[in-house]
């Protein structure tokens, strides 16, 4: 699971942020007034799961077990959360590392 943190300077840009996002297929899974929680499930890619498919009926159905490793992961690990914060350090004082956009829609429409 990739975390990607956004800054917002108040609420109503909080909320601009998971509209954007939203359009993007995101889903909230937790809000509060000082953050929104969301995720892009990713399920993989639909080319490799229909080669390993014919693969699977053409050679062996170990192929059938590949793929199910590799849903697996997409659904799973691969999946980016996004944290839209109005906070600007940790728990600890620290500053936190904000994402971009960009990388965050690259990352969320990656093949693997």
């Amino acid at each position: 699971m990739d975390l990607f943190i956004l800054s917002a300077d108040n609420s109503k840009a909080m909320d601009q942020l998971a509209d954007e996002l939203s359009q993007k297929k995101f889903k909230t899974i937790e809000e509060d007034k000082e953050y929104i929680l969301m995720r892009k499930r990713r399920f993989g890619n639909l080319l490799i799961h229909a080669v390993s498919l014919i693969l699977a009926l053409s050679f062996s159905a170990i192929f059938i077990f590949i793929n199910l490793i590799y849903f697996t992961y997409s659904y799973l690990w691969a999946s980016p959360h996004v944290l839209i914060t109005t906070e600007k350090v940790d728990e600890e004082g620290n500053p936190l590392e904000f994402s971009d956009m960009d990388e965050i829609l690259n990352k969320a429409n990656a093949i693997l």
